[in-house]
């Protein structure tokens, strides 16, 4: 989502470490290309507005000024803004109750069905119960949907299209209790735009179930939409915080960056991905980290240990010791990647590395023919790509229906994963990474 905005950030601060010393017309030129790069992102204007001036207050001074490293210090003082801009820290849901009961609500066409199954599932993963209950009646198979998705992941369910939604919430809780689960998850009832009688409905729903948390959950697609869709509930209906979905999609960022700042409601969880397990926590110092290019250690290890083979990754470890990491063991760490999210994004935490270099770009299909590719080498040429020769490689074209180039490129990709995995392990020694923390080290 904030690729364009990463980079244009991070061309801007580049321009400003080139020129040592800084004046403060250097610093207004600089803020003038933050506040253009960020509207362009779609970041309210009015935000945009106050956060240029947090920055050239602080900028301006001597704490920029009289710095031997003046470029550096803005960079810092933007990614704290930004990050105050998004809630400084982590706004963690409140379960309290037994059961804790917590109401999805939003707009049709928000994602909030499936939201409400990916926050059970994330819920189990941490150790709780969770029940789900499908009382929007309104949408078409809404409920069918959402039986689904709890069924495909064993998740308990209560739905109905035959009762008042209030009514579905109230048996679903009972059952809940009866289960012995611990948090109970409405989804509620949307419309195409905010009406009267959409909010007596939840109002009601909310008087009747005496929920622990109301998300509102949005898509960020919608930008500024989003935004205002938002400030529409929190004036009819009071929530607690902003589920937002679609993060990975080819959106500006404006939403993410504007939430906060206009209903004073954080973000409490971001969806990233299609699948099931894609529902995750909001960090605001995360997201502000790979914005300016600086990487997100902390999640790509939480990621990789959800993720690793604790027996693969202890086994890699000792191969790379010995520099005995083949091309078979490169088509297994792909996919060990694959199962921790797009690789771009992996690529995003990455400090110093917010965007893949070129030639190593991968996608599903990428790993299906390097699969076939490196199953028409002989075992020789698995443990040794050095002696794959022009002939060798024509071969093995042929043997797995690629093309030369196809080869040559995986070759490529190999020899920069080489480089890329000395890096990591270079990282490894400055921050203190436990072992095994990588499935690919």
């Amino acid at each position: 989502m904030f690729d364009n905005l990463s980079q244009r950030l991070q061309g801007i601060f580049d321009k400003l470490k080139g020129r040592g010393k800084l004046s403060e017309k250097d610093v207004d030129q600089a803020l003038r290309e933050v506040r253009l790069a960020l509207l362009e992102a779609d970041v309210n204007f009015r935000v945009v507005k106050d956060f240029v001036a947090k920055i050239r207050e602080r900028a301006v001074g001597g704490e920029v000024m009289e710095s031997l490293t003046p470029a550096q210090q803005v960079v810092k003082i933007v990614n704290e803004e930004l990050t105050g801009l998004m809630g400084s820290t982590e706004s963690k849901l409140v379960l309290a109750g037994r059961p804790s009961i917590v109401m999805m609500v939003g707009l049709q066409g928000s994602g909030k069905t499936t939201a409400t199954a990916k926050l059970a599932f994330m819920l189990r993963k941490q150790g709780r119960r969770p029940f789900v209950v499908g009382a929007d009646i309104y949408r078409p198979a809404a409920v069918d949907q959402l039986r689904a998705l709890a069924e495909e992941n064993d998740i308990p369910f209560h739905g109905s299209t035959s009762e008042k939604p209030v009514e579905i919430a109230r048996k679903g809780s009972k059952e809940a209790i009866e289960r012995a689960c611990d948090v109970v998850i409405v989804d509620t009832a949307g419309r195409l735009h905010i009406d009267e009688e959409l909010m007596t409905e939840l109002v009601e729903m909310k008087v009747a179930v005496k929920p622990d948390q109301i998300l509102l959950v949005v898509d960020a697609m919608t930008g500024q939409d989003a935004v205002n869709v938002a400030n529409g509930f929190k004036e009819r209906l009071d929530f607690d915080g902003v589920v937002m979905t679609k993060l990975d999609g080819d959106a500006r960022g404006g939403a993410a960056l504007s939430v906060k700042a206009v209903t004073g409601k954080p973000i409490k969880l971001v969806s990233i991905g299609e699948k099931i397990d894609s529902m995750e926590p909001f960090h605001p110092d995360r997201m502000a980290s790979r914005i300016l290019g600086m990487g997100d250690v902390l999640t790509l290890i939480e990621k990789a240990q959800g993720t690793a083979d604790a027996k693969k990754a202890a086994e890699m470890e000792e191969k790379l010791r010995k520099l005995d990491f083949t091309l078979e063991d490169f088509m297994d760490q792909m996919e060990q990647i694959k199962k921790m999210g797009p690789v771009s994004q992996i690529m995003s935490m990455i400090p110093g590395m917010g965007k893949m270099p070129k030639g190593m770009e991968v996608n599903d299909k990428d790993l299906v023919k390097v699969q076939a590719i490196i199953q028409s080498m002989t075992p020789e040429e698995r443990r040794n790509p050095n002696i794959i020769s022009g002939s060798r490689r024509q071969r093995i074209a042929t043997g797995s229906g690629a093309t030369t180039h196809d080869v040559n490129q995986l070759l490529k990709q190999f020899h920069e994963m080489k480089k890329l995995l000395k890096q990591f392990g270079k990282m490894q020694g400055r921050v203190k990474l436990p072992k095994g923390a990588f499935p690919f080290m």
